[in-house]
């Protein structure tokens, strides 16, 4: 019975540090200032996990909206509106240890079945 105390206690924590920020049920995102502001404009494209598992500074998350205006088709924001989701970004989801799997070794892969077949 005692070698689950530490891990009972593990979890404890865990769960305590994961309360210390409440979480949109729907979303998962942090609920705090500008997160419905975050909610309505990142997530009328993509789903909020792409936000809950990156992880940037304030730069990053600038270079990331930039990206998606570039190729995305991603509105303009107003200035004012694109600080405020830049602020809750870097506050909530700022650098750390990402969620993202690293990506797969090319032997991992299988073989691309769109590949020119003239160079074989």
């Amino acid at each position: 019975m005692h070698i689950y105390k530490p891990m009972v206690l593990g979890l404890g924590l865990l769960a305590g540090a994961a309360m210390a920020q409440p979480l949109d049920e729907k979303t998962g995102l942090v609920i705090a200032e500008d997160w419905e502001l975050v909610r309505d404009n990142c997530t009328a494209c993509h789903g909020a996990g792409h936000i809950i598992h990156q992880r940037g500074s304030r730069q990053t998350w600038k270079d990331i909206i930039r990206w998606m205006q570039a190729t995305q088709n991603l509105w303009q924001f107003e200035p004012e509106v694109e600080e405020r989701i830049l602020d809750y970004l870097a506050t909530h989801y700022p650098p750390g240890e990402s969620a993202r799997r690293p990506p797969l070794s090319r032997l991992l892969l299988p073989d691309n079945p769109y590949q020119s077949q003239a160079g074989r």
